[in-house]
C-alpha cells in the first residue's frame, strides 16, 4: 500500500502469540488511520462488563498516516484502551518519533492483549517482534528505563513507550511516556500497561513510507507548509508555545487557582508567564517533521533545583501545579513536570488530585495526621511528597491514585471539591469565568473533562464576550482569517453570523469534534497554526496523494464525524449516561468570590438548552445526546461488527 504499511501488529501477552493481518479494505477511508482504527478495533472487541485492569482488556496504538511523512507536523500516534479511570473510551495522543518509528518497523497500527506472566517488553525491528523479560527494569522510573534499553541496543534512535511506576501500580491516570519528554497522558493508559505486566515498547525501522502520486504529494506538502508558516499565530506560538495561554487566563479570571477557588492569582504575571521565560530557556523543541517547535527546552541553574534539563514550560503543568496547587515558580513547577514524567502520571490529574487534597486540608475535611504532614497551598515540597506516594500507592496517596471521583467517595462532603467530568480530572480552565466552543466541549468530548478533543479553529484567547450568552462568542479577528478558514461555505454561514461573525458555539462545536478527530486520525498535530490553516481541503489532498485513494474533503470530515459517533457508541455500551454530560456542581452552585469573573457562576438550565442545541446539530435525540438509526445509516455504522480473524505472523 501507498502511505501505509498495510500491516496491524497483534501481540498477545498471556499466549506469547504474535499475529497479523491487512487492514480492512474499507478502513481507509472510513476510519482514516490513528484514532479511527483504534475506534474501530476497540469497539468490535471489548464487550461491556470488561475489566479493564483485566486480561481482556485490550491496548491500542494507532499511528497517523501521514505521519512519517515530511508533512508539516505530522507526528502523532493515538493510544486507545477501555479507561481504567473512566470505564469508557480512554484515549490519548502523542507526537516526538515513536510513530513514525513504528511505520518505518511496518506497521500501521499495534494491538496488545492478554497478561504477562511476568514482566516483559515488547522489542519491534523492521517486521521482526520480540517479547522479552523486563524484571531488570521492573520498579525503575520511565528516564532510568529509557537509559537502560538505549543502553542494551547501544542505540539512542531506538524510539520508546514505557510506563514509570505509577503504571506498575496501577494508579488509574497513569500515563505512558514517550521517550522522556512526551506522553500519551490522559486517561490512565498507563496503567493498562502495568495491568499486562508491560514495562515498555521498543521500536526500531528502516522501511520506507511509499508515496503514491510524488509530484502532487510534494506540492501540496509546500503548500501546508507555506500555508502553517504565513499563519499569524506561527510567530507567537514558535516563540512561546502554549505559554500563551497562561496571561489571558489569568486577565478574564479563568485561572483554576487553589482547586478552582481563585481565577485570578497575584503576581501571576511576574511568576508564571512567558515574561519569565527568559530565565529559564533560550531554544525551542520541535516533534518529528515540526517546523513549529513550539516547547522549550528548560536549564535551571540556581536554586534547590539547578541542574534540572528537560523540555518543559508548557501550560499544562503550569495550570496544573501553578494555579491548581498555587506552586509560585517556574524552577518547581518544572521539578514538578519531571516528577511525572518520571514517574509516569498525567500532569492534569496528577495536579487536579493534589489540589483536591490541599482543599480538604484547608477545609479541616482531613489532617496532617492522615496525610502524614501538612499540605498548605504553594507548599513545593509537599506537592513532590504526595505524587510519590501517589505513584507507589503509599498511605494517603493510595486513596487518590484511584482518581478524582473514586477519592472523594472516602470523605463526606467532599465531592463537592471533585473537579471532574465523566471521571476524568478536568483541565485546568474555568468555565465560569471563559464560556465558549472551547469549554462547553469539556462536556460534550468522548473522552470526560478535557480540552483537546473540540478545539475551535479560530478561538481568540485574547477576548471574552458571549455576545448571546451560553450561544454565541466573539470572533474578533481580521476578516482574512474568517474568509481563509477550510469550512463548507453553506456551514460557515450557519456557524459564523453573516453581519457580526459572531460564532455559533453549539455548531462549532459538532465542527470541531469532528475536525480534532480527523487530526488525531491522520497524525497532524493541533497547534493553532496548523489548526487555523489546514482543514478538510488540504488534508484530501495530501492523503489523495500520498495513498493513491481519492478522497474528496467531504468524505474527509465525514470520516472524523464517524469516529466520533463510533466512539459515542462504545460509551454508551459501557455505561455513559446523559446526565454525565455536565460540569461538577461547584460551578453551578459557588460563584467566582473575586477577580474579573467576580460573582459568576454556570446557569444550569442554560447548560441544557446549549446542550440540546449541539445534540441537534449532532443529529442525535436532543433530550438523551444518543445517535439514532437515521444519523447512524447516514454514517455506515448501522451494522453490527464483524469478527476479526488474525492470520499467524
Amino acid at each position: 500500500m501507498h502511505g501505509y504499511s498495510g500491516k496491524i501488529l497483534d501481540v498477545n501477552l498471556t499466549s506469547g502469540e504474535i499475529k497479523m493481518r491487512p487492514i480492512e479494505q474499507d478502513w481507509p477511508k472510513k476510519y482514516l488511520s490513528g484514532l479511527g482504527f483504534n475506534a474501530r478495533i476497540l469497539h468490535d472487541e471489548i464487550p461491556p462488563g470488561t475489566d479493564p485492569l483485566g486480561p481482556d482488556n485490550v491496548l491500542v496504538f494507532g499511528v497517523g498516516v501521514l505521519t512519517g511523512t515530511a508533512v508539516p507536523s505530522a507526528s502523532r500516534t493515538e493510544a486507545s484502551s477501555l479507561s481504567p479511570l473512566t470505564g469508557t473510551f480512554g484515549t490519548s495522543n502523542s507526537g516526538s518519533h515513536w510513530g513514525g518509528e513504528l511505520k518505518y518497523a511496518g506497521f500501521d497500527s499495534l494491538v496488545i492483549r492478554g497478561k504477562a506472566a511476568s514482566p516483559v517488553y515488547l522489542w519491534i525491528s523492521n517486521n521482526s517482534v520480540d517479547i522479552l523479560p523486563a524484571g531488570h527494569l521492573w520498579g525503575k522510573d520511565s528516564w532510568d528505563t529509557i537509559r537502560e534499553i538505549h543502553k542494551q541496543y547501544n542505540d539512542e534512535g531506538v524510539q520508546i513507550a514505557t510506563i514509570g511506576q505509577a503504571g506498575e501500580n496501577m494508579v488509574r491516570f497513569a500515563c505512558i511516556e514517550n521517550g522522556p519528554y512526551d506522553a500519551w497522558g490522559r486517561t490512565g493508559l498507563g496503567a493498562v500497561m502495568g495491568s499486562k505486566n508491560l514495562k515498555a515498547i521498543a521500536v526500531r525501522g528502516s522501511g520506507p513510507v511509499r508515496v503514491a502520486r510524488k509530484q502532487e504529494f510534494l506540492g501540496t506538502l509546500a503548500e501546508t507548509r507555506a500555508a502553517i508558516l504565513g499563519s499569524p499565530f506561527f510567530g507567537p506560538v514558535s516563540r512561546f508555545g502554549s505559554l500563551l495561554a497562561a496571561t489571558p487566563f489569568n486577565e478574564h479570571g479563568a485561572l483554576p487557582g487553589r482547586n478552582y477557588q481563585k481565577g485570578s492569582i497575584e503576581g501571576w504575571t511576574e511568576t508564571r508567564t512567558r515574561k519569565v521565560l527568559h530565565k529559564y530557556s533560550n531554544r525551542n523543541v520541535g516533534c518529528m517533521a515540526c517546523p513549529i517547535a513550539c516547547a522549550h527546552w528548560v536549564e535551571i541553574k540556581e536554586g534547590p533545583y539547578a541542574g534540572l534539563r528537560l523540555k518543559d514550560m508548557e501550560v499544562t503543568p503550569l495550570l496544573s501545579f501553578g494555579a491548581g496547587c498555587d506552586v509560585d515558580n517556574l524552577p518547581a513547577v518544572a521539578k514538578l513536570h519531571e516528577t511525572c514524567q518520571r514517574l509516569g502520571m498525567d500532569m492534569v490529574s496528577s495536579g487536579n488530585l493534589v489540589g483536591f487534597a490541599m482543599e480538604l486540608y484547608q477545609r479541616g475535611i482531613i489532617s496532617e495526621q492522615e496525610v502524614g504532614f501538612p499540605l498548605q497551598w504553594g507548599d513545593e515540597k509537599a506537592v513532590l511528597s504526595m505524587l510519590d506516594m501517589i505513584a507507589h500507592r503509599k498511605g494517603f496517596g493510595d486513596i487518590l491514585a484511584d482518581g478524582v471521583k473514586r477519592a472523594a467517595r472516602h470523605f463526606p462532603e467532599a465531592s463537592k471539591y471533585a473537579m471532574e467530568i465523566k471521571g476524568l480530572e478536568c483541565f485546568q480552565v474555568d468555565p465560569r469565568a471563559r464560556w465558549s466552543t472551547w469549554t462547553l466541549g469539556f462536556i460534550t468530548n468522548i473522552r470526560g473533562g478535557d480540552d483537546l478533543r473540540t478545539r475551535n479553529p479560530v478561538e481568540n484567547l485574547r477576548f471574552n464576550e458571549n455576545p448571546v450568552p451560553y450561544f454565541t462568542e466573539k470572533f474578533n479577528f481580521p476578516d482574512d482569517i474568517y474568509n481563509g478558514l477550510d469550512m463548507p461555505e453553506p456551514l460557515k454561514k450557519e456557524i459564523f453570523d453573516p453581519e457580526t461573525k459572531d460564532v455559533n458555539i453549539p455548531k462549532m462545536n459538532k465542527w470541531a469534534g469532528d475536525l480534532m478527530s480527523v487530526y488525531n486520525s491522520l497524525g497532524m498535530c493541533m497547534r493553532p497554526p496548523v489548526l487555523h490553516t489546514v482543514g478538510p481541503t488540504l488534508f484530501s489532498r495530501l492523503y489523495s496523494a500520498l495513498t493513491g485513494i481519492d478522497m474528496t474533503p467531504e468524505e474527509i470530515i465525514l470520516a472524523g464525524e464517524r469516529i466520533w459517533n463510533l466512539i459515542k457508541l462504545f460509551n454508551i455500551r459501557h455505561g455513559e449516561k446523559p446526565s454525565d454530560c455536565d460540569f461538577p456542581s461547584r460551578f453551578y452552585e459557588e460563584a467566582v468570590s473575586a477577580g474579573p469573573a467576580a460573582g459568576r457562576k454556570l446557569d444550569r438550565e442554560q447548560v441544557k438548552n446549549v446542550l440540546k442545541e449541539y445534540y441537534k446539530a449532532r443529529g442525535w435525540d436532543e433530550e438523551t445526546g444518543m445517535p439514532g438509526p437515521e444519523k447512524l445509516a447516514e454514517l455506515d455504522l448501522h451494522q453490527e461488527p464483524q469478527n476479526i480473524k488474525f492470520n499467524s505472523f
